[in-house]
């Protein structure tokens, strides 16, 4: 799975950080968040809210540090899926 964020991410199928995860739900952009399992609880709260609100499912299997070395960033809490395709092999 790690492997297929990486390669979202170079294709530019992704959006990284909370406020932009948040901005692409709103565009109805985003068909899935990546939720670091070891994210705040206000970060949880808030991103499980707007996800339910537009209907985005949420995955938390992967910690902050998987996410980040995933792709090749640090500190990621959360991603959004921006691409069907991704969404399926993610």
């Amino acid at each position: 799975m790690m492997h297929n964020l990486g390669l979202a991410y170079k294709a530019r199928k992704i959006a990284v950080g909370t406020e932009l995860s948040i901005e692409k739900m709103r565009q109805k952009k985003a068909v899935l968040i990546v939720l670091a399992s070891d994210a705040s609880e206000n970060t949880k709260k808030k991103i499980r809210h707007k996800a339910s609100y537009y209907g985005i499912d949420v995955m938390e299997s992967l910690t902050s540090i998987q996410l980040s070395q995933s792709i090749g960033k640090t500190n990621i809490k959360v991603i959004a899926i921006l691409d069907e395709g991704f969404k399926n092999i993610i």
